[in-house]
């Protein structure tokens, strides 16, 4: 979308806020980007993940508010075989799918709901599986398909998976919106026979606290609190996600009380509001990385001395200063210092003169290569594509800027089309796994995860032997050894952790930040 597309669809919306937000029971968020769709199962970015996976879906297991703990969801209770090969889950009786002008349900969530949502995304021969064009990103990377060996009913409230191979962080991986949500197995089959499939992402279905009403694309969603939540009807009667890109807007929307709460604040913004009494700013050091993935399969990329250069080169400091206004720090290592096995014995890398001499060894001619940038989010893109730019340019190397919409990004490095792109991970389920695996793994290449397509059997044999570790201690010396070849090989280049920042209205009471930096707005309340 154009810069003048959003403005105008902002201006359109503010009249629409400003008779919604103050309404009683209705809480108004300002986002930062539209969704990619509403089938959570498609998508890997945290922006959908607020739209879907914490609003319309319920997953297997749940993370207790605020922590990395995992708990009971749709299953209230599970055993694991002493092989640790077989998981059996038992499932909440009572669980209602919503009912929308679309979808009137028959019957309560059961197992065949559970089989059809991981068989629909697992099994490439299940009728629903091609709803999916550019495939489950997030769930090849994860390595999913190769873990599940099957998913059966055992009667109706009861579901065995079992898998190929023991994986610790199974558990958790159950809790992930991309991973563990359930749909409905009865709306899928209607879809099918009317072949409508595509409907599941736009007309979604699901059994979570917030009921989807409409979309307006780049403008508004609308939910309704679902009433019959098993855990208890949500705090506010309608939640209204006000899309807003350009910053500067949601500012004003926020101090305008147009909008209660503001997701993914920019850092350097944040001091917008040091002197308005309505709005704090909530800080929250979460499992948050930005990294830059520079395409190993590119010429002149591949060659790690290159790649070494452009992280010798980089003032991270600065960046962090001038991006983040300080509110972020430098980064040795991909998993952030809130991670269990994060290796603080590695150290940052910069040096000029040492980054011209790599440069040199490499024969690089002075090719421009291309870096991917997106349009808007979090920091702002072009800036800080301009300031990595020019630090490369003191050592010698020539890119171009690229600017393009976050899913065309996605897409299109998750191809390998991209020199340079950079980005920000936030891990999903508290475990160094879900670091690794989905965005450096081998096949998380093939799955479009892998956006630096960088792929190395004995980092790959490392993170294997860790997901099939029970033993704690030994997973960290294989995270420790798997972090230490990532940054001899330059797999990708850690930037800076920053500090996770959410905008929220003093009428607003019960918002808890989330480690992963999700948004969940089921406790939620407005005075």
């Amino acid at each position: 979308m154009t810069h003048r597309r959003t403005l105008l669809a902002s201006a359109a919306l503010l009249a629409a806020c400003m008779t919604t937000a103050h309404a009683a029971g209705t809480l108004t968020v300002c986002t930062e980007n539209s969704p990619d769709g509403f089938d959570i199962a498609q998508y890997e970015s945290a922006v959908t993940n607020d739209a879907a996976g914490r609003t319309i879906y319920d997953q297997l297991l749940g993370f207790k508010p605020g922590t990395t703990e995992v708990v009971p969801g749709l299953a209230e209770k599970w055993e694991v075989s002493p092989d640790g090969l077989v998981y059996t889950f038992h499932l909440r009786k009572g669980v209602k799918f919503h009912t929308t002008p679309w979808f009137k349900p028959t019957r309560e969530l059961n197992a065949d709901d559970v089989v059809w949502s991981i068989n629909r995304v697992n099994d490439k021969k299940h009728p629903a599986h091609g709803v999916a064009k550019n495939g489950y990103v997030y769930w090849e990377g994860m390595g999913m398909s190769s873990l599940i060996k099957s998913v059966e009913k055992v009667d109706a409230y009861t579901v065995r998976f079992t898998l190929t191979r023991p994986e610790a962080p199974f558990i958790a991986d159950m809790a992930m919106e991309a991973i563990g949500s359930i749909f409905s197995a009865e709306y899928g089959e209607q879809l099918l026979k009317a072949g409508k499939l595509g409907e599941l992402n736009t007309q979604p279905v699901g059994s979570g606290p917030f009921i989807f009403q409409s979309y307006q694309k780049d403008a508004t969603i609308r939910y309704t609190a679902n009433k019959e939540h098993w855990q208890g009807a949500p705090k506010v009667d309608k939640l209204i996600f006000a899309i807003t890109n350009d910053p500067n807007v949601r500012i004003q929307r926020l101090k305008a009380q147009e909008c209660l709460v503001g997701t993914n604040m920019k850092p350097e913004q944040a001091g917008a509001f040091d002197n308005d009494a309505n709005v704090k700013i909530v800080r929250n050091n979460a499992l948050l990385t930005f990294y830059i993935a520079p395409n190993g399969k590119h010429k002149w990329v591949s060659d790690k001395r290159f790649r070494e250069a452009l992280w010798y080169a980089w003032d991270k400091k600065t960046f962090a200063q001038a991006i983040y206004g300080g509110n972020a720090t430098p980064a040795a290592t991909f998993l952030p210092p809130g991670m269990w096995s994060h290796d603080k014995t590695l150290k940052e890398r910069q040096d000029v003169e040492k980054a011209k001499q790599l440069v040199k060894a490499t024969g690089y001619d002075g090719s421009e290569l291309t870096v991917f940038v997106r349009i808007g989010g979090s920091i702002d893109g072009k800036r800080a594509a301009e300031l990595m730019q020019a630090d490369w340019a003191r050592a010698g190397i020539k890119v171009k800027l690229q600017m393009m919409e976050w899913g065309e990004l996605l897409k299109r490095s998750g191809k390998g089309d991209h020199d340079i792109t950079f980005l920000n991970w936030a891990g999903d389920n508290g475990d160094p796994d879900n670091f690794f695996t989905p965005n450096l793994s081998c096949s998380a290449v093939e799955g479009g995860g892998n956006k630096s397509q960088w792929c190395n059997k004995e980092f790959d044999n490392l993170i294997d032997t860790a997901r099939k570790t029970a033993d704690h201690k030994k997973r960290i010396e294989l995270y420790t050894k798997a972090q230490k070849l990532v940054y001899d090989e330059v797999g990708m280049i850690p930037g800076v952790y920053p500090v996770y920042m959410t905008a929220v209205n003093k009428r607003v009471s019960g918002y808890i930040p989330d480690p992963f930096t999700h948004n969940d707005f089921r406790s939620v309340s407005v005075k």
